[in-house]
């Protein structure tokens, strides 16, 4: 089973992809992990992204593409993959579909969580954590006992940058800009999955079950 996952950020998308893996015994593949493992390791993918990243330049499409090739040819992927993060960009998603059709393969669907934006703002503006004990709340979905003071350790808890309105909107902006281009592509191939990241938890898993079974 080979999937390509899509979503904004704070759909859910890496407990969905944890469940999935464990479910198919499949591996949850992210650009972030492969880049730190080829850098870490110094291969020649890995000295080639670093020398753009400390330059603060963005690593260029066919250097991201050649070590996700790299990983796709490891012995784990033979019986298929989950690909979090990648494609981001029409000609990644280009790039991956000549990779799988030279190896005579192809993609088995392209899964969109799809959560509204202005759930997303309410999702991810309203948590909220614990500067000393890392414990995580949500001042409308699982607000502390005592206001502003968390539970286990009665520090204040705190707004992260990365929470605040103007950021998550800057990154909704940076998420539509990018992906609805790459939802179109996967559309026009027919292998689009939709499932409605609204919802729960485990019925959001539940309805990405049913659709990969019904694949």
């Amino acid at each position: 089973m080979k999937i390509v996952l899509l979503g904004p950020p704070g759909a859910g998308k890496g407990t969905q992809a944890k469940s999935i893996s464990n479910r198919y015994s499949i591996p949850h593949i992210s650009t972030g992990d492969i880049f730190r493992k080829n850098i870490s390791e110094n291969t020649p993918l890995g000295v080639e992204a670093k020398r753009y990243m400390d330059n603060g330049q963005l690593v260029p499409d066919e250097v991201t593409i050649n070590m996700v090739k790299d990983r796709l040819q490891e012995e784990d992927c033979l019986g298929g993959y989950l690909l979090d993060g990648f494609p981001r960009t029409v000609a990644q998603a280009n790039a991956l579909n000549d990779f799988l059709v030279n190896k005579e393969k192809q993609l088995d669907t392209s899964l969109l969580i799809e959560v509204p934006s202005d759930f997303i703002l309410e999702r991810m503006t309203g948590r909220r954590v614990c500067p000393s004990c890392g414990a995580s709340y949500h001042i409308k979905f699982n607000p502390p006992t005592n206001d502003g003071k968390c539970d286990l350790c009665g520090s204040e808890v705190i707004q992260r940058k990365d929470d605040t309105v103007e950021t998550v909107k800057e990154r909704l902006d940076v998420y539509e800009n990018q992906t609805q281009p790459l939802i179109e592509f996967y559309k026009n191939k027919n292998l689009l999955s939709v499932v409605d990241g609204t919802k729960a938890i485990n019925e959001v898993f539940k309805s990405i079950c049913k659709m990969l079974e019904e694949q």
